[in-house]
């Protein structure tokens, strides 16, 4: 008999502990990577009393594939658009706790005499609050729909985006060990230039893709195609010289944007869970407890930072954003604790060997405190506002309101302000996509029809393929805005205008000859003819009505496949983004619940709930499939599965979410009877109030809820009797219903 493999004896061993540590977990109510972490260590190295893992080099890839899909799915959750519409306030916010705790980590290291390397890599590792925690937090204390979550939401979203960003920048610092003022700025350069490229084309391709093949995508097939997908944009990745989980997070940012999100969130995430669980069992298995009874010192000290520096400097940024100082300590209150980029990054230093052993569990180690203590800090949010609302000098309250009332304040929309943004980002992105095609073609076309068609020939089919690839690009870049309403409103405003309007437009121009120069200078001897020669194919791309309605088209193409799931959804949406904003200001929240198929509530009308009298909240719209209910009667019915939008302040709202559980708890907690329907035989006796009466007279459906499925009389058997059939004495029925309802039903007949 064969012996098992290493990796399926150990991936047995991992998953058994697993899934025992993580019920414990849930019952005591923590998140369960502390579980998975628990579990770790209990079949790590360093722990004896129960048996280890044999082979980490096969746990370890299959841990690094764990990083590859956790943060697939992060960036299913963030999208590149959220990312968008965030706000200052969020980007506020979260520049400064990056900054600071980056700062305050170096500072840290460099106190306790650790290397330069380590203290850069600490830094990087605790300026990072933990996505999951907080998300999984937020749910227990039921504070999604508080004033302050959308803010910090937005805060975890640009964590996330600088978090990818920070693991590419410390590789390549590890690798190299300093960067030049320079080389840095080029490498920056660089990575910005590959994830528009890859944001742009993916955006182009891949919901039309999905949209053409979506008929024939079952569960099955859409988890293939989104992992191949999501691993085919990590081959390109470590092929341009970044990371593996950049990659993945890119392909998840991408189809985040798609029509298939949600189904594609589903399908994955049992292969996400089981990878990511495998990493953070790995992570536990690097545990060492003799190591950190060495260094508890480090380990208290550094947990104090992180709680402390978080909370602090992530109220500051709120605070300087120009929130109210009630919503800056509600969400800086959040940010206590480091999770699953921390792991990220410090695996990363170990696997290049540029960080000690002592820092990876310290960092596990300082996560796990964090994270336990996480819950308990965000309550005491409201109790540390009462405090400094009643400690604070009455001049710093003022001050505080009046610099968020000032910051809110909208002022007029500067025009040139506006056009030059526009410009910007229309030169920045057909610049890309030109960029990369003549990458591309110098890289694999030419080479190819140069060698088939040697000499000059060659060159010029060359050089006429390559224009043709990019000439639509060009023509957007020098014409998209010239009639625009911007544009003309500043031609016709001042005569001062017009000159630097034309500037503008000359240096597009010259951008685009600048583009057919570089090509014609690859394939032919510099001269004046050449400079020559672009700026015609400069005028015959401006003139030529076929490349505008390409270019046209393309636009509109992307913009679709960019806007579909937004435009989805706002169609799906009872109100507005708007509306929501509107009431924000006003201190009322919208809340989502939606009704359970067992819910007390079923059956019901709203007079008959009574929501604003027991809650304070109002039911401003039901959703029922693809139906919308504005503003509901009271003799409207409750149904399954409905989902209804309620309106309130954050009091009234947490009232609401607790009487529903509360409702819904005294549901579950009642007896359940026995509603099995089972068959059995009952025998009509004399006397029987049955007998002589059809099977529709005796009323055994209206009366007992049974049926009267067959009759055995005389050694005959009659299957499915019609309803005018007679009952006879000694006649044995075979009926169909609920126990307790046969045996009301048999009355003093007997039941075999």
């Amino acid at each position: 008999m064969s012996e098992l493999p290493s990796l399926v004896a150990d991936l047995a061993i991992i998953l058994i502990a697993a899934g025992l540590t993580t019920i414990l977990f849930k019952w005591l109510r923590q998140p369960l990577v502390l579980g998975y972490i628990v579990a770790g260590f209990l079949v790590g190295p360093h722990c004896k009393l129960f048996p280890s893992v044999v082979d980490n080099a096969n746990i370890q890839t299959w841990a690094d594939i764990g990083v590859i899909f956790l943060l697939f799915a992060l960036g299913l959750d963030f999208s590149f658009k959220k990312l968008i519409n965030v706000g200052g306030s969020a980007l506020i916010t979260a520049c400064t706790i990056l900054v600071s705790m980056s700062f305050i980590g170096y500072w840290v290291g460099t106190l306790m005499d650790w290397s330069h390397m380590n203290c850069i890599f600490l830094g990087g590792m605790i300026s990072m609050s933990s996505t999951m925690i907080i998300i999984k937090t937020f749910d227990d204390l039921q504070l999604n729909n508080k004033q302050f979550a959308k803010l910090v939401f937005g805060v975890l979203i640009v964590e996330d985006l600088f978090a990818v960003v920070m693991m590419v920048l410390l590789s390549t610092l590890a690798v190299k060990h300093t960067f030049e003022g320079i080389q840095f700025a080029g490498f920056i350069v660089k990575l910005l230039f590959f994830l528009l490229l890859w944001f742009l084309v993916g955006i182009y391709l891949i919901p039309s893709f999905l949209k053409k093949t979506r008929r024939f995508l079952n569960d099955e097939m859409l988890l293939i195609v989104s992992l191949g997908l999501c691993l085919l944009m990590v081959l390109l990745a470590t092929k341009a010289g970044f990371s593996a989980p950049l990659g993945a997070f890119v392909m998840g940012s991408i189809l985040a944007e798609t029509l298939e999100t949600e189904r594609i969130i589903q399908v994955v995430k049992p292969v996400k869970d089981l990878f990511g669980a495998i990493f953070f069992i790995s992570v536990g298995g690097m545990i060492d407890p003799v190591m950190l009874g060495q260094y508890i010192g480090p380990i208290l000290m550094l947990t104090l930072v992180v709680i402390f520096g978080q909370v602090l400097s992530a109220t500051t940024g709120v605070l300087l954003s120009g929130q109210p100082l009630k919503t800056a300590v509600q969400s800086g209150f959040c940010f206590s604790q480091i999770g699953e980029f921390a792991f990220i990054i410090a695996g990363l230093g170990l696997s290049l060997r540029v960080t000690s052993d002592f820092l990876y569990p310290i960092v596990v180690a300082v996560s796990v405190v964090t994270t336990f203590f996480s819950p308990y800090i965000i309550k005491l949010s409201n109790p540390t506002y009462k405090l400094l609302e009643r400690k604070l000098p009455r001049r710093w309250i003022r001050f505080l309101d009046r610099y968020s009332l000032g910051s809110s304040s909208v002022n007029r929309d500067n025009v040139w302000k506006n056009l030059l943004k526009q410009l910007a980002r229309i030169v920045i992105i057909y610049s890309v996509i030109s960029v990369a095609i003549i990458i591309l073609s110098f890289s694999y076309l030419v080479p190819r029809i140069t060698s088939e068609l040697p000499g000059l020939p060659g060159k010029i089919l060359s050089a006429l393929l390559v224009l043709l690839l990019v000439s639509p690009f060009l023509r957007a870049m020098m014409m998209k805005k010239n009639h625009s309403d911007e544009m003309q409103y500043l031609w016709k405003d001042r005569r001062f205008n017009r000159g630097p309007l034309i500037l503008v437009i000359l240096l597009r121009v010259v951008f685009s000859i600048a583009f057919i120069a570089v090509v014609l200078t690859r394939l032919f001897e510099i001269s004046f003819f050449i400079i020559l020669l672009a700026f015609i194919i400069v005028v015959a791309i401006i003139m030529s009505r076929r490349l505008k309605k390409q270019s046209i088209l393309i636009e509109r193409h992307f913009k679709r496949n960019l806007n579909e799931r937004q435009e989805y959804i706002s169609r799906k949406m009872p109100y507005k983004e708007h509306f929501v904003n509107h009431l924000l200001s006003r201190d009322l929240h919208l809340t989502d619940y939606v009704v359970r198929q067992n819910s007390p509530s079923v059956g019901h009308t709203l007079s008959e709930l009574n929501f604003r009298q027991k809650c304070g909240v109002n039911v401003i719209s039901i959703t029922r499939g693809d139906r919308h209910i504005n503003i509901p009667g009271g003799d409207v019915y409750i149904y399954p599965m409905d989902k209804i939008t309620v309106l309130g302040t954050d009091d009234q709202l947490t009232t609401f979410m607790r009487f529903i559980a509360e409702r819904n708890r005294k549901v579950e907690e009642e007896k359940v009877d026995n509603y099995e329907v089972t068959l059995d035989k009952i025998v009509l006796e004399s006397g029987s109030p049955f007998i002589g009466k059809s099977i529709a007279q005796s009323r055994i459906r209206e009366d007992f809820g049974c049926m009267v499925v067959g009759i055995e009389r005389n050694n005959r058997s009659l299957m499915n009797p019609p309803a005018d059939t007679l009952f006879r004495e000694e006649d044995v029925l075979w009926v169909a219903g609920e126990r307790a309802k046969m045996i009301a039903m048999a009355g003093t007949n007997t039941v075999a």
